[in-house]
């Protein structure tokens, strides 16, 4: 798998100044938690999933959430869960499977879902990265990641988890320290098995009955807001204690997959293309571009997706701009020699070193799995290049 690498090679190489690399399941934890970028959800009933994956994997989808939790009604699960079986069955008989599929994750209801999962997944658990644990707290979390180690010790396969944390605790003020501090003391104990936080953020506005409108940002919502900073605060630490923790969902999407094409047939590399971003936001999405730049500068990574117009965008914003990728090249190399402050190769801003480390070093790691654009490519040329031709 790599980013953008349903793209020719020969496009790739226009766009980038350094190319996504590679990365398969098996690649370390902390490249897995950057390269989930947008991770596309699914509900596991659905009929044609494994085609669905497929043809999601072609488009440039590189982590998807099979949903056997909130997506699909109560009774459907015993449903969902043959579903699952049968469509794993289904993707491993195509051949070279496991390298031409996304990394596919399954959201659990209960503890006993996971083991009986991959019991039944047999050998086609091998296509599987792990487990999506809904409503974790500590008093929660602990029973499912005990399944999760007991699964995979009965398989012999790496298994990750990816908590969600939504629960009214942790939302409620009088409840919301004690229940971070509990989450922190569980994912320390399983950290090498938890490859990222998920927010719920719909669930934070269903405890207050609030729904933010297509035009606002989750951190326009004050009370939302101040859940993810504290998240943040106390889960995403750049000292070496934090996880990642990703971006909320954005519910709106336009019925037309092709939502951009209309505004982007002028080619990109025209001189037409400078006002197509302007033209972009007023239009059509002006809340999610704004959402995912708000949660990067807010410390989060990658986003939930629950439609596959998102993923496009979430990527395309992911890439690094050449001048970022300078200014922490240039952070990393003095940090090298001791430290002090410098001015930005682009002479627009300060660069102090110490304490620019950590973000550099953050940005370096989105370089490796996302590459970083030519000095003149920006959001609207990978945007282009990256949606479907039909």
């Amino acid at each position: 798998m790599r980013h953008f690498g349903h793209l020719a090679s020969g496009l790739r190489s226009e766009l980038f100044h350094r190319e996504p690399q590679e990365f398969t399941a098996d690649s370390p934890a902390h490249t897995l938690a950057v390269a989930l970028g947008a991770t596309l959800y699914s509900p596991a009933t659905r009929l044609n999933l494994a085609e669905d994956i497929r043809k999601q994997a072609a488009r440039g989808v590189v982590s998807m959430v099979l949903c056997l939790e909130d997506s699909i009604d109560d009774r459907d699960v015993v449903a969902g869960e043959a579903n699952l079986v049968r469509q794993f069955a289904q993707l491993a008989a195509q051949p070279h499977a496991a390298s031409a599929l996304p990394l596919l994750f399954i959201r659990v209801r209960t503890p006993a879902q996971i083991t009986d999962l991959v019991t039944r997944l047999g050998a086609t658990v091998e296509l599987l990265s792990g487990f999506v644990l809904p409503k974790f707290t500590e008093e929660t979390g602990v029973p499912f990641l005990e399944a999760l180690t007991a699964a995979e010790a009965a398989c012999g396969r790496r298994l990750f988890a990816m908590p969600v944390l939504e629960s009214p605790q942790l939302m409620h003020l009088e409840t919301r320290v004690e229940t971070l501090h509990g989450i922190s003391r569980t994912v320390d104990k399983y950290r090498d098995r938890i490859l990222a936080l998920r927010l719920g953020v719909t669930d934070f506005c269903s405890s207050y009955g609030l729904r933010r409108a297509p035009a606002m940002t989750a951190y326009d919502v004050q009370i939302v807001a101040s859940v993810v900073a504290d998240v943040v605060n106390v889960l995403g630490r750049a000292d070496g204690s934090g996880f990642t923790v990703t971006g909320p969902v954005w519910e709106y999407f336009r019925l037309h997959e092709r939502m951009f094409k209309p505004q982007l047939r002028v080619s990109p590399f025209r001189p037409e293309a400078v006002d197509l971003r302007e033209t972009l936001i007023e239009r059509d999405m002006d809340g999610l571009l704004r959402e995912i730049e708000l949660d990067r500068a807010n410390g989060l990574q990658g986003k939930t997706c629950i439609h596959p117009t998102h993923v496009p965008v979430v990527h395309a914003l992911n890439v690094v701009t050449h001048e970022e990728y300078s200014d922490a090249a240039d952070i990393l190399h003095e940090d090298r020699s001791g430290g002090g402050v410098l001015r930005s190769a682009y002479t627009n801003k300060m660069n102090e070193v110490k304490p620019h480390r950590a973000w550099a070093e953050r940005t370096m790691r989105r370089a490796e799995v996302f590459g970083v654009a030519r000095e003149e490519i920006g959001f609207v040329e990978l945007l282009a290049a990256s949606l479907p031709s039909t």
